[in-house]
Formats: C-alpha cells, sequence, structure tokens
C-alpha cells in the first residue's frame, strides 16, 4: 500500500525545509504527499527574510478538504507560526482523528530568525501534544515546551523527555544535535523506558531542513513499521545518507540543503 502523508506546515522558497523537504522525502520514501499551507517564507540558505502567516480559517479549510476525500495515513506537523494557527490544526486532527501523527516543534530558523511567536507555545504544549503520536523537539525547543533551560547532557535530555510525557506526549524523540561531540545522539522516551539512537557526527555545512526532513521521514515510514524506535531507526538513516550527500548539491551560497534524493540522482 502508498502511505498517503499529509504536511502541516510553512513554505521555505529556497526549497531546502518546509513542505518542499517534506514533500521530496515523501517522495523518497515512496509516500503520496499532500500539504496544508501554514505560512509562507521569503528564505534562501542564508536566511529568512520575512513570514507572512496563513489565515487560521483557511488553514482548516485547506485540511478538511484533503481529509474529506483521500484517505490519510500520517501527518506531519511543522512551522505553525501562531497560536490561532495551532487551536485551528488542533480542531482538525481533533474532528478527523488521524491515526499517526509527528509534530515537529518548529520555532527557531537555522539563522535564528523566529518561526513561532511565543505565545503559541502553550498552545502547541496544550492542545497538540496530546494529539502527537510523536513529538521531536531539538534540545532549545524542549527547553521552551518545558519552561526550562536546555539540556547539557544525554541525562538531562533523557528527563526533559520524560517531563514532555508527563505533559500529555505519548512519544519524544529528543533530538541531540546541539549537544556537540563526535556523535549526534538522539534519546526516543516512550512510557516504557528509553532507547538511545547515535550516528557519527558527519563533517558538513549543509545541514538546512534536517529537523524537517526527519519527521517527514517518521511521518512516511510509521505505517510500515511496527513501533517506534524501529520507524526511527530507518528514517535517521535515510537522514544520514542525506547528510553524507550534501555537499554534492551545491545549492545555495550559505547553509545548503540535504540531498533528499541522493539514492537516485
Amino acid at each position: 500500500m502508498t502511505v498517503h502523508a499529509l504536511t502541516i506546515a510553512g513554505s521555505d522558497s529556497g526549497g531546502g525545509a518546509g513542505i518542499q523537504a517534506d514533500l521530496k522525502t515523501f517522495s523518497a520514501l515512496g509516500a503520496y504527499g499532500m500539504t496544508v499551507l501554514t505560512a509562507l517564507t521569503a528564505q534562501n540558505t542564508r536566511g529568512v527574510n520575512a513570514v507572512h502567516a496563513v489565515p487560521p480559517a483557511f488553514v482548516l479549510q485547506q485540511l478538511d478538504a484533503v481529509f474529506d476525500d483521500i484517505r490519510v495515513d500520517a501527518v506531519k506537523l511543522g512551522m505553525l507560526a501562531n497560536a490561532a494557527i495551532v487551536h485551528a490544526v488542533a480542531e482538525g486532527l481533533a474532528r478527523h482523528r488521524p491515526r499517526w501523527v509527528v509534530l515537529d516543534t518548529v520555532m527557531i530558523a537555522k539563522g535564528g530568525h523566529p518561526l513561532l511567536a511565543p505565545e503559541a507555545i502553550a498552545a502547541i504544549r496544550d492542545t497538540l501534544l496530546p494529539l502527537a503520536g510523536l513529538v521531536t523537539p531539538n534540545l532549545p525547543e524542549a527547553a521552551a515546551l518545558l519552561g526550562c533551560a536546555p539540556a547539557q547532557t544525554e541525562s538531562q535530555m533523557r528527563e526533559q523527555g520524560e517531563a514532555l510525557l508527563q505533559a500529555g506526549a505519548q512519544a519524544v524523540l529528543m533530538k541531540g544535535g546541539h549537544l556537540g561531540g563526535a556523535e549526534s545522539p538522539d534519546w526516543l522516551i516512550i512510557p516504557t523506558g528509553a532507547v538511545r539512537f547515535a550516528h557519527p557526527r558527519i563533517p558538513t555545512r549543509h545541514t538546512h531542513g534536517t529537523g524537517c526532513t526527519l519527521s517527514a521521514a517518521l511521518t512516511a515510514l510509521r505505517p510500515h513499521h511496527p513501533d517506534w524506535a524501529a520507524t526511527v531507526l530507518a528514517a535517521r538513516t535515510y537522514l544520514q545518507d542525506a547528510l553524507h550527500a550534501a555537499d554534492r548539491l551545491q545549492v545555495g551560497q550559505g547553509v545548503g540543503p540535504v540531498h533528499h534524493f541522493h539514492r537516485w540522482w
């Protein structure tokens, strides 16, 4: 069966992140991709110049239009921009109840530009955490959701992942890229325990869209795997290969994208 995957996220005019990265990832992994646009960004590999949020009512109209006609097997949530859009998306998900939902808590662009209004953080924590099968925060995002300092060690990563479970998440993938070091460790925190994943850190500056790509891969692959641990392993392997090939693309003058189609080009 071909997986039908829906991304609810913002647009990256440079093509390396957002819905563009999600659709490329879906296609690379054999899933049929659909979109609900939450925001338009004017950006390239050097940074985000401007953001234009989509009216919440129109976000909900897009979501309903997809669900009213097309089977949706899995949903990825990315950039949601503001609290009103968060509530609109939560309303739509509560009505349609997709089986698999991956929440990528996008808050700040790699160059530092804010992609989520501060008041929307509480809305995500209160309304979307309980609806998501898996939440995938990096360390600053997890800290923002919990109102604490970012984790400095893997032990603190586990503790914060467990705190997010207590806050309503069903499963949490704590991404440890901000820790530094020779490895890039992630921790999958589930009610029955924790699983560590680690790969050697790849020496490339072209990492634009890594978070979007990982969460999109998790979304496309979850229907094919028995649990989140197997899904995370497969998704991380795809992302690692895309990072290994990133230097081949030579897109832009700043932080370029990962190579989503590394297996074919």
